[in-house]
Protein backbone atom coordinates (compact mmCIF):
# COMPACT_ATOMS: atom_id res chain seq x y z
CA UNK A 1 0.00 0.00 0.00
CA UNK A 2 1.28 3.45 -0.93
CA UNK A 3 0.24 6.24 1.44
CA UNK A 4 0.77 9.99 1.59
CA UNK A 5 1.29 12.18 4.66
CA UNK A 6 0.67 15.94 4.63
CA UNK A 7 2.07 17.91 7.57
CA UNK A 8 5.28 17.03 9.41
CA UNK A 9 5.06 18.95 12.66
CA UNK A 10 5.10 17.21 16.02
CA UNK A 11 2.24 14.79 15.38
CA UNK A 12 2.95 14.47 11.65
CA UNK A 13 6.57 13.42 12.18
CA UNK A 14 5.36 10.95 14.81
CA UNK A 15 2.81 9.52 12.36
CA UNK A 16 5.48 9.23 9.67
CA UNK A 17 7.48 6.81 11.81
CA UNK A 18 4.35 4.89 12.76
CA UNK A 19 3.20 4.54 9.15
CA UNK A 20 6.67 3.52 8.03
CA UNK A 21 6.56 0.73 10.62
CA UNK A 22 3.25 -0.78 9.47
CA UNK A 23 3.95 -3.95 7.42
CA UNK A 24 1.17 -3.16 4.94
CA UNK A 25 2.69 0.23 4.03
CA UNK A 26 5.12 -0.43 1.18
CA UNK A 27 5.92 3.22 0.45
CA UNK A 28 5.25 6.60 2.04
CA UNK A 29 5.23 10.03 0.38
CA UNK A 30 5.47 13.11 2.62
CA UNK A 31 5.19 16.87 2.28
CA UNK A 32 5.19 19.94 4.49
CA UNK A 33 5.19 23.69 3.75
CA UNK A 34 8.49 23.90 5.65
CA UNK A 35 11.06 22.32 3.37
CA UNK A 36 13.40 21.57 6.27
CA UNK A 37 10.69 19.52 7.99
CA UNK A 38 10.20 17.43 4.86
CA UNK A 39 13.94 16.98 4.42
CA UNK A 40 14.39 15.88 8.04
CA UNK A 41 11.74 13.15 7.77
CA UNK A 42 13.06 11.99 4.39
CA UNK A 43 16.56 11.71 5.81
CA UNK A 44 15.43 9.97 9.00
CA UNK A 45 13.07 7.44 7.44
CA UNK A 46 14.12 7.18 3.82
CA UNK A 47 10.64 8.01 2.52
CA UNK A 48 9.72 9.90 -0.65
CA UNK A 49 9.08 13.65 -0.76
CA UNK A 50 6.45 15.58 -2.71
CA UNK A 51 6.74 19.27 -3.49
CA UNK A 52 3.15 20.09 -2.46
CA UNK A 53 -0.12 18.50 -1.31
CA UNK A 54 -1.35 18.66 -4.91
CA UNK A 55 1.73 16.79 -6.13
CA UNK A 56 1.35 14.25 -3.35
CA UNK A 57 -2.31 13.57 -4.19
CA UNK A 58 -1.31 13.06 -7.82
CA UNK A 59 1.52 10.65 -7.01
CA UNK A 60 -0.49 7.43 -7.17
CA UNK A 61 -1.19 7.06 -3.47
CA UNK A 62 -3.88 4.73 -2.10
CA UNK A 63 -4.71 6.96 0.89
CA UNK A 64 -3.59 10.15 2.59
CA UNK A 65 -3.00 11.12 6.22
CA UNK A 66 -3.54 14.82 6.98
CA UNK A 67 -1.59 16.13 9.98
CA UNK A 68 -1.35 19.74 8.84
CA UNK A 69 -2.43 22.76 10.90
CA UNK A 70 -6.16 22.99 11.61
CA UNK A 71 -6.92 25.86 9.16
CA UNK A 72 -5.73 23.66 6.29
CA UNK A 73 -7.90 20.64 7.18
CA UNK A 74 -11.07 21.41 5.18
CA UNK A 75 -9.22 22.38 2.00
CA UNK A 76 -7.01 19.28 2.17
CA UNK A 77 -9.91 16.92 2.95
CA UNK A 78 -11.89 18.28 0.00
CA UNK A 79 -8.85 18.09 -2.29
CA UNK A 80 -8.40 14.42 -1.36
CA UNK A 81 -12.09 13.74 -1.97
CA UNK A 82 -11.85 15.42 -5.38
CA UNK A 83 -8.85 13.20 -6.16
CA UNK A 84 -10.78 10.10 -5.08
CA UNK A 85 -8.27 9.35 -2.31
CA UNK A 86 -9.38 7.93 1.09
CA UNK A 87 -8.53 10.33 3.93
CA UNK A 88 -7.37 10.19 7.52
CA UNK A 89 -7.38 13.67 9.09
CA UNK A 90 -6.47 14.74 12.58
CA UNK A 91 -9.27 16.46 14.48
CA UNK A 92 -10.96 18.87 14.09
CA UNK A 93 -12.54 18.75 10.65
CA UNK A 94 -12.65 22.56 10.70
CA UNK A 95 -12.04 25.20 13.34
CA UNK A 96 -15.72 26.20 13.21
CA UNK A 97 -18.20 23.30 13.38
CA UNK A 98 -20.65 25.24 11.20
CA UNK A 99 -18.06 25.05 8.40
CA UNK A 100 -17.74 21.30 9.02
CA UNK A 101 -21.29 20.78 7.80
CA UNK A 102 -20.22 21.46 4.21
CA UNK A 103 -17.26 19.08 4.51
CA UNK A 104 -19.60 16.45 5.92
CA UNK A 105 -22.00 16.94 3.00
CA UNK A 106 -19.20 16.66 0.44
CA UNK A 107 -17.75 13.58 2.12
CA UNK A 108 -21.10 11.79 2.19
CA UNK A 109 -21.82 12.69 -1.44
CA UNK A 110 -18.39 11.52 -2.60
CA UNK A 111 -18.61 8.03 -1.14
CA UNK A 112 -14.87 8.27 -0.38
CA UNK A 113 -13.83 6.82 2.98
CA UNK A 114 -12.87 9.44 5.61
CA UNK A 115 -11.55 8.77 9.11
CA UNK A 116 -11.00 11.52 11.70
CA UNK A 117 -8.31 11.12 14.36
CA UNK A 118 -9.58 10.42 17.87
CA UNK A 119 -7.07 7.92 19.32
CA UNK A 120 -9.01 7.03 22.48
CA UNK A 121 -11.31 5.01 20.23
CA UNK A 122 -8.30 2.69 19.74
CA UNK A 123 -7.02 2.52 23.31
CA UNK A 124 -7.42 -1.05 24.61
CA UNK A 125 -8.95 0.00 27.93
CA UNK A 126 -11.39 2.50 26.39
CA UNK A 127 -12.51 -0.16 23.90
CA UNK A 128 -13.04 -2.61 26.78
CA UNK A 129 -15.20 -0.03 28.57
CA UNK A 130 -17.27 0.41 25.42
CA UNK A 131 -17.65 -3.35 25.06
CA UNK A 132 -18.83 -3.68 28.66
CA UNK A 133 -21.48 -1.01 28.04
CA UNK A 134 -22.57 -2.58 24.74
CA UNK A 135 -22.88 -6.04 26.23
CA UNK A 136 -25.06 -4.76 29.06
CA UNK A 137 -22.60 -5.74 31.81
CA UNK A 138 -23.18 -2.44 33.64
CA UNK A 139 -26.97 -2.40 33.49
CA UNK A 140 -28.30 1.06 32.75
CA UNK A 141 -25.71 3.85 32.82
CA UNK A 142 -26.18 6.68 35.30
CA UNK A 143 -22.75 8.35 35.57
CA UNK A 144 -19.68 8.78 33.37
CA UNK A 145 -16.50 10.53 34.51
CA UNK A 146 -13.92 11.53 31.90
CA UNK A 147 -10.64 13.26 32.67
CA UNK A 148 -7.88 14.89 30.67
CA UNK A 149 -5.26 16.75 32.68
CA UNK A 150 -2.09 18.09 31.08
CA UNK A 151 1.16 18.26 33.09
CA UNK A 152 1.81 21.85 31.97
CA UNK A 153 0.28 24.47 29.67
CA UNK A 154 1.06 24.46 25.94
CA UNK A 155 3.05 27.35 24.44
CA UNK A 156 1.36 30.77 24.35
CA UNK A 157 1.16 30.67 20.56
CA UNK A 158 -0.83 27.45 20.73
CA UNK A 159 -3.17 28.89 23.37
CA UNK A 160 -3.87 31.93 21.20
CA UNK A 161 -4.81 29.78 18.19
CA UNK A 162 -6.42 26.73 19.80
CA UNK A 163 -9.95 28.07 20.17
CA UNK A 164 -10.02 27.30 23.88
CA UNK A 165 -9.78 24.36 26.24
CA UNK A 166 -13.11 22.84 25.18
CA UNK A 167 -12.22 22.80 21.48
CA UNK A 168 -8.65 21.51 21.74
CA UNK A 169 -8.62 19.41 24.93
CA UNK A 170 -12.09 18.57 26.29
CA UNK A 171 -13.26 17.59 22.81
CA UNK A 172 -11.34 14.31 23.22
CA UNK A 173 -13.41 13.58 26.33
CA UNK A 174 -16.60 14.58 24.54
CA UNK A 175 -15.88 12.12 21.72
CA UNK A 176 -14.89 9.41 24.19
CA UNK A 177 -18.16 9.81 26.10
CA UNK A 178 -20.15 9.34 22.88
CA UNK A 179 -17.92 6.44 21.83
CA UNK A 180 -18.15 4.38 25.01
CA UNK A 181 -21.82 5.04 25.78
CA UNK A 182 -23.19 4.95 22.24
CA UNK A 183 -25.33 7.94 23.20
CA UNK A 184 -25.64 11.49 21.94
CA UNK A 185 -25.28 14.54 24.19
CA UNK A 186 -28.40 16.68 24.45
CA UNK A 187 -27.38 19.43 26.91
CA UNK A 188 -24.16 20.93 28.24
CA UNK A 189 -23.27 23.00 31.29
CA UNK A 190 -19.68 24.19 31.64
CA UNK A 191 -17.70 26.29 34.04
CA UNK A 192 -14.04 27.16 34.42
CA UNK A 193 -11.43 29.17 36.26
CA UNK A 194 -7.99 30.75 35.90
CA UNK A 195 -5.32 30.52 38.58
CA UNK A 196 -2.27 30.04 36.36
CA UNK A 197 -0.69 31.97 33.50
CA UNK A 198 -2.33 35.23 32.43
CA UNK A 199 -2.43 34.15 28.77
CA UNK A 200 -5.62 32.13 29.25
CA UNK A 201 -7.65 35.05 30.56
CA UNK A 202 -6.12 37.31 27.90
CA UNK A 203 -7.59 35.17 25.12
CA UNK A 204 -10.90 34.55 26.90
CA UNK A 205 -10.01 30.98 27.83
CA UNK A 206 -9.73 29.10 31.14
CA UNK A 207 -6.93 26.88 32.43
CA UNK A 208 -9.26 24.55 34.35
CA UNK A 209 -12.73 23.44 33.30
CA UNK A 210 -15.57 21.20 34.39
CA UNK A 211 -18.42 20.19 32.09
CA UNK A 212 -21.62 18.28 32.79
CA UNK A 213 -23.10 16.53 29.77
CA UNK A 214 -26.66 15.23 29.81
CA UNK A 215 -26.93 12.18 27.55
CA UNK A 216 -29.97 11.08 25.59
CA UNK A 217 -30.91 8.47 28.23
CA UNK A 218 -30.66 10.99 31.08
CA UNK A 219 -27.24 9.70 32.20
CA UNK A 220 -24.78 12.38 33.33
CA UNK A 221 -21.18 12.66 32.18
CA UNK A 222 -18.77 14.82 34.17
CA UNK A 223 -15.70 15.98 32.24
CA UNK A 224 -12.71 17.43 34.10
CA UNK A 225 -9.80 19.22 32.42
CA UNK A 226 -6.81 21.32 33.45
CA UNK A 227 -3.55 22.62 32.03
CA UNK A 228 -1.82 22.20 35.42
CA UNK A 229 -1.40 18.62 36.63
CA UNK A 230 2.24 18.63 37.66
CA UNK A 231 2.29 14.97 38.69
CA UNK A 232 1.78 13.81 35.09
CA UNK A 233 -0.52 13.37 32.10
CA UNK A 234 -3.82 12.04 33.43
CA UNK A 235 -6.41 10.51 31.09
CA UNK A 236 -9.12 8.31 32.62
CA UNK A 237 -12.71 7.30 32.17
CA UNK A 238 -15.14 5.71 34.59
CA UNK A 239 -18.59 4.40 33.65
CA UNK A 240 -21.01 3.58 36.45
CA UNK A 241 -24.19 1.62 35.90
CA UNK A 242 -27.01 0.00 37.86
CA UNK A 243 -25.21 -3.38 37.83
CA UNK A 244 -21.46 -2.66 37.72
CA UNK A 245 -18.75 -0.02 37.25
CA UNK A 246 -15.63 -0.02 35.07
CA UNK A 247 -12.70 2.30 34.53
CA UNK A 248 -9.97 2.97 31.96
CA UNK A 249 -6.66 4.56 32.91
CA UNK A 250 -6.57 3.19 36.48
CA UNK A 251 -3.11 1.73 36.01
CA UNK A 252 0.22 1.84 37.81
CA UNK A 253 1.17 4.97 35.84
CA UNK A 254 -1.90 6.92 37.03
CA UNK A 255 -0.42 10.26 38.17
CA UNK A 256 -1.86 10.45 41.65
CA UNK A 257 -0.51 9.84 45.16
CA UNK A 258 -2.69 7.78 47.46
CA UNK A 259 -2.87 8.86 51.12
CA UNK A 260 -4.46 5.60 52.30
CA UNK A 261 -2.24 3.91 54.95
CA UNK A 262 -0.36 0.95 53.53
CA UNK A 263 -1.53 1.50 49.95
CA UNK A 264 1.23 1.47 47.33
CA UNK A 265 -0.99 1.83 44.24
CA UNK A 266 -0.17 3.39 41.88
CA UNK A 267 3.52 2.56 41.93
CA UNK A 268 4.70 3.28 38.37
CA UNK A 269 6.21 6.34 36.71
CA UNK A 270 3.41 8.65 35.47
CA UNK A 271 2.99 9.42 31.79
CA UNK A 272 4.28 12.87 30.89
CA UNK A 273 2.97 13.32 27.35
CA UNK A 274 -0.05 12.30 25.27
CA UNK A 275 2.05 10.60 22.60
CA UNK A 276 3.56 8.44 25.35
CA UNK A 277 0.18 7.62 26.92
CA UNK A 278 -1.46 6.76 23.60
CA UNK A 279 1.46 5.41 21.53
CA UNK A 280 -0.22 2.02 21.04
CA UNK A 281 -3.57 3.68 20.30
CA UNK A 282 -2.03 5.91 17.61
CA UNK A 283 -0.52 2.85 15.95
CA UNK A 284 -3.83 0.97 16.10
CA UNK A 285 -5.63 4.02 14.72
CA UNK A 286 -3.39 4.26 11.66
CA UNK A 287 -3.49 0.49 11.18
CA UNK A 288 -7.27 0.81 11.11
CA UNK A 289 -6.91 3.47 8.41
CA UNK A 290 -5.01 1.01 6.23
CA UNK A 291 -7.90 -1.42 6.69
CA UNK A 292 -10.28 1.37 5.70
CA UNK A 293 -8.23 2.11 2.57
CA UNK A 294 -8.27 -1.60 1.71
CA UNK A 295 -12.06 -1.69 2.07
CA UNK A 296 -12.02 -4.16 4.94
CA UNK A 297 -13.84 -1.90 7.44
CA UNK A 298 -16.09 1.15 7.52
CA UNK A 299 -14.80 4.36 9.06
CA UNK A 300 -14.22 3.92 12.82
CA UNK A 301 -14.56 7.68 13.34
CA UNK A 302 -16.60 9.44 10.69
CA UNK A 303 -16.79 13.10 9.80
CA UNK A 304 -20.24 13.06 11.43
CA UNK A 305 -18.71 11.75 14.68
CA UNK A 306 -16.09 14.49 14.69
CA UNK A 307 -18.61 17.21 13.89
CA UNK A 308 -20.79 16.06 16.77
CA UNK A 309 -17.86 16.32 19.20
CA UNK A 310 -17.20 19.82 17.88
CA UNK A 311 -20.82 20.84 18.49
CA UNK A 312 -20.46 19.71 22.10
CA UNK A 313 -17.29 21.80 22.43
CA UNK A 314 -19.15 24.75 20.94
CA UNK A 315 -22.01 24.32 23.41
CA UNK A 316 -19.52 24.12 26.30
CA UNK A 317 -17.79 27.30 25.17
CA UNK A 318 -21.12 29.12 24.98
CA UNK A 319 -22.20 27.74 28.35
CA UNK A 320 -19.00 28.98 29.97
CA UNK A 321 -19.41 32.45 28.49
CA UNK A 322 -23.13 32.77 29.21
CA UNK A 323 -23.26 30.91 32.56
CA UNK A 324 -26.18 28.69 31.60
CA UNK A 325 -27.02 25.24 30.24
CA UNK A 326 -26.92 25.04 26.43
CA UNK A 327 -28.67 22.40 24.35
CA UNK A 328 -27.02 20.86 21.31
CA UNK A 329 -30.05 21.66 19.16
CA UNK A 330 -29.73 25.34 20.08
CA UNK A 331 -26.08 25.51 19.06
CA UNK A 332 -26.59 23.65 15.79
CA UNK A 333 -29.46 25.89 14.74
CA UNK A 334 -27.77 29.17 15.68
CA UNK A 335 -24.38 28.31 14.21
CA UNK A 336 -25.67 26.95 10.91
CA UNK A 337 -28.09 29.86 10.41
CA UNK A 338 -25.53 32.57 11.29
Amino acid sequence: MRLGLIGLGRIGAFHAATLQGLPVVESLVVTDPVAAATAAVVERLGVEAASSPHALLASGIDGVVIAAATPAHPELILAALDAGVPVFCEKPVTADPADSVEVLRRAEQSGIAVQIGYPRRFDTAFVAVRDAVREGDLGWIHTVRSTTMDPAPPPDGYVRASGGIFRDCSVHDFDAVRFVTGQDVVEVYATGSNQGAAIFAEVGDVDTAATVLTLASGALAVVSNTRYNARGYDVRMEVHGSADSVGAGLEDRWPIRSTEPGVTFPAGTPHSFFMDRFAAAFRAELAAFTDLVAGRISSPCTVADAVEASWIAEAATRSLNEHRPVTLDEVRLQEVSS
